[in-house]
């Protein structure tokens, strides 16, 4: 890739913060030549874990108004990475407060659109910085934009463009222009990729301020485009000031929804109607875009397994708990999870012999003290005496058999 950035001065100096890595970095422009302030302060924040795997990517976060948000934000993507709410992402702070330049960057015209000075800043970000960050750390495809009021309003207009080259918007008490919404009419109905949107309002913002963005919210509500989706939240016993701790992580819920292991909601609205094969299948997309988007090579999991059990149980008279069973033992062979279901496949059809292989497998894996021992012990015992009573197959089935786990020509795995 063409480097589009000119030149990078030498990094400032480096510190700990949050126990992660974080650079200062002092970036010096030439979209904004011409500009009083066209040497940019960066922060960046790298995981510790970015040194650990040098194939694995990560999302990238742009945050402005890095003085105030940055710490903010990095804090919450942290707590919400090792939670597994979010994947870990990569940080960059864009300093706007040194010399007052958020109001340069961020100016617009009576028309509601870019002055001179801040469309020197879009392209600053778009042609220079995302370049920068793209050539010397591993990006994934999704990437954030975080603002508050006039730098909050700013980062739509990223959204507008043709091809916009954010996912997710964050925006923080947005001080909206006069026209943006006929902007989000003209864009937003035409969206064809996800598109993560996040706004926050409090009385505390004023009278007039508050109207406008919740008019906003209307407007963004009535729009019917499922690649569009949005969240609102009041907080009106807050201030200004506290409203930053409670939006950012609002919005971080909100944007990584999909990273997280199926909640109740999603599950009631996305997976309870479903039949067994379309369960198995929108586990198996799930995961398959949460590795595309944010980079993260997650297995399936187990909790999300055990959240589409009732479904593959009770729908189809199990015909596809052989299927579920071999997924499960694709990702967790260690586990006797994916060898039950496949066992009590088999036992619902009567096939005793195939039955009882599958239960002494998931037994062996089994350490004899784990409490779950006694429980699938009883599944072999049970098939032996339902295949003693039936002699499925006229064998002869001796004790020896609940402890040995026979050879045969099908693995299940």
């Amino acid at each position: 890739m063409k480097k589009l950035y000119i030149n990078l001065f030498f990094v400032m100096f480096c510190f700990f913060a949050f126990g992660q890595n974080v650079t200062l970095e002092a970036f010096k422009s030439s979209e904004l030549s011409g500009e009083i302030h066209n040497n940019r302060t960066l922060k960046i924040y790298v995981p510790d874990s970015y040194k650990q795997d040098s194939t694995r990517v990560y999302p990238l976060a742009i945050v402005l108004d890095a003085e105030y948000l940055f710490d903010v934000y990095v804090a919450n993507s942290k707590l919400f990475a090792a939670k597994d709410k979010a994947p870990e992402q990569i940080v960059v702070g864009i300093f706007q407060n040194q010399k007052n330049e958020r109001k340069l960057d961020c100016a617009i015209d009576l028309n509601s659109m870019l002055t001179s000075s801040s469309s020197k800043f879009y392209k600053f970000i778009k042609n220079e910085l995302i370049g920068y960050i793209e050539d010397n750390y591993r990006i994934s495809a999704f990437r954030t934009i975080v603002g508050s009021t006039i730098t909050a309003n700013f980062s739509n207009y990223f959204m507008v463009e043709p091809t916009p080259i954010f996912n997710a918007y964050v925006n923080v008490n947005p001080s909206y222009s006069n026209e943006i919404a006929d902007l989000f009419r003209g864009k937003v109905p035409t969206l064809n990729s996800h598109t993560y949107y996040y706004l926050n309002n409090g009385k505390y913002n004023g009278v007039d301020k508050s109207k406008n963005i919740e008019t906003i919210y209307y407007i963004l509500k009535n729009f019917e485009n499922d690649n569009f989706k949005y969240k609102y939240d009041e907080f009106d016993h807050s201030t200004k000031i506290s409203s930053l701790g409670q939006a950012i992580p609002g919005a971080l819920a909100h944007i990584f929804d999909m990273y997280s292991s199926i909640s109740k909601e999603e599950f009631n609205n996305e997976v309870a109607d479903l039949n067994p094969a379309e369960a198995i299948e929108y586990l198996e997309k799930k995961y398959v875009e949460i590795q595309y988007l944010f980079g993260a090579n997650l297995k399936i999991r187990q909790r999300d397994i055990f959240a589409v059990e009732s479904i593959i149980l009770d729908k189809d008279d199990g015909a596809y708990l052989e299927e579920f069973g071999k997924m499960i033992n694709r990702l967790y062979p260690e586990s006797p999870i994916g060898d039950y279901y496949i066992g009590q496949y088999y036992e619902t059809g009567n096939d005793y012999k195939r039955a009882l292989k599958y239960y002494k497998n998931g037994y062996a894996k089994i350490s004899s003290e784990d409490p779950n021992a006694d429980g699938y012990y009883q599944n072999v015992e049970r098939v032996l005496t339902k295949q003693k009573t039936y002699n499925n197959g006229g064998e002869e089935v001796i004790e020896e058999d609940i402890i040995e786990v026979e050879d045969s020509e099908e693995t299940g795995k």
